[in-house]
């Protein structure tokens, strides 16, 4: 029987209570807290959004401002283009945590929001 404590020590510190918070528990629950708030920011500027849209089209019809699709368009556009640019930031940010956790928390904050 082989008692080499070098096969033993790598268990003994993965299960260490100490590295499982150090290194699991705390990004997880950053990228959770991240993920969560992120989803609740994307659905508060989509209704700014959408009822700015809608403001737009009640003007329109007693005749206060002009509407046209190619406005909506480039807005949309320019709108989409800042979220894919925060959501690939936070992305960014959230893979330099160590370990795969603090991506996989945001997953699950962002299914949650």
């Amino acid at each position: 029987m082989n008692n080499n404590p070098v096969d033993t020590a790598p268990l003994a510190d993965v299960l260490n209570q100490d590295f499982l918070v150090g290194n699991i528990a705390e990004p997880f629950v950053i990228g959770l807290a991240v993920g969560f708030f992120a989803k609740k920011m994307l659905k508060t500027a989509l209704f700014v959004l959408g009822a700015g849209v809608v403001l737009l089209f009640i003007s329109q019809h007693f005749g206060f401002k002009g509407l046209n699709d190619l406005n909506l368009q480039e807005v949309g556009g320019h709108f989409m283009e800042s979220v894919k640019q925060a959501l690939a930031f936070l992305k960014e940010r959230l893979s330099n945590i160590q370990g795969g956790s603090g991506v996989g928390g945001f997953i699950v904050g962002f299914k949650l929001g």
